[in-house]
């Protein structure tokens, strides 16, 4: 390995012990990209490539991105090899630090629908509930966040027409666990701008819409949630290449992630100038879509014409 050497004063800058302490209680996906950015900070400090730290514990330079991301699950060997390589001596704070990792391996709310779940939607799952802030734009379909379990079972029926009965209630029993964050105290705020589209397609009947619209009024009224609907009179605008989600988490050391749900697969990104893209294209839909007081007149317009 090329790593130089610290001299007299060069010990790494890290996170006080209390404020690492004090995420213990915030959920294994956040406590993963907490650990992870402290890694990342213990490495830089003590200038150390990636690449050098991946071989230090029989790893790639991707493993260790991934780690410092908060991506993966922690091994206790691989932490405890880092922090001697980045210099943490001190026993208490070594075995604070690695019962932070053992918490950030703790499995989800949903591990008993891992079934049901592509792993790469799991991962949204965690950041969702890790967030303080989710921003969401949808075109085709209510988002999953404010959706009744009549419009649901339509929406999971479009991709599993074929599943039987108990999937399909298993599925729909997901979702509607998810909405529990808009009431959660401390919950993140939800701010959703969606097409006109998604409100006059009539999944499940006009009835089920109808359903849809009055809880959409009422989720309206929310104090976690702020709803925008783009007007067809609108015309085109910036999103023309589909909905997407960013999400915003406590602290300023975890970056925030674009999500981008494909068919069969989805990306997340997170490099500044991805996010800084469709942050902008994010404001100028809230200033394209009718202002927030203005929704629920719209959306009683809606249901009359249902």
């Amino acid at each position: 390995m090329n790593t130089p050497a610290r001299g007299p004063g060069d010990e790494p800058e890290r996170e006080p012990l209390s404020r690492l302490l004090s995420f213990h209680r915030a959920g294994p996906t956040v406590l993963r990209m907490v650990v992870g950015a402290q890694l990342r900070r213990l490495r830089e400090a003590s200038r150390i490539s990636a690449s050098d730290a991946g071989y230090e514990i029989r790893a790639t330079h991707s493993k260790i991105s991934r780690m410092e991301l908060g991506r993966v699950s922690f091994r206790d060997r691989d932490v405890a090899d880092l922090l001697t390589l980045y210099g943490v001596a001190d026993e208490q704070e070594r075995a604070a630090f690695l019962s932070l990792a053992r918490e950030a391996n703790v499995p989800g709310w949903w591990h008993d629908s891992a079934d049901l779940l592509p792993g790469w939607f799991e991962a949204y799952l965690g950041l969702e509930e890790a967030a303080s802030i989710i921003r969401n734009y949808e075109v085709q379909f209510v988002p999953g966040l404010l959706q009744t379990a009549d419009y649901a079972r339509a929406v999971i029926l479009l991709g599993y027409a074929d599943a039987p009965e108990e999937e399909i209630e298993r599925r729909i029993a997901l979702r509607m666990t998810r909405q529990q964050l808009l009431t959660r105290e401390a919950g993140p705020h939800f701010w959703a701008v969606v097409d006109e589209a998604a409100l006059r397609r009539p999944l499940g009947g006009p009835e089920v819409m109808r359903g849809q619209i009055d809880h959409l009024i009422k989720a309206a009224a929310l104090p976690s949630v702020t709803l925008q609907v783009i007007p067809f009179q609108a015309g085109g605008h910036s999103a023309a290449g589909g909905p997407f989600s960013l999400l915003r988490f406590p602290g300023p050391d975890l970056p925030d992630v674009v999500y981008l749900e494909q068919l069969t697969s989805a990306l997340y990104l997170d490099r500044r100038e991805d996010v800084d893209s469709y942050q902008a294209v994010m404001e100028r839909l809230c200033l394209q879509a009718v202002p927030a007081e203005g929704t629920v007149q719209l959306l009683e317009e809606i249901r009359e014409d249902l």
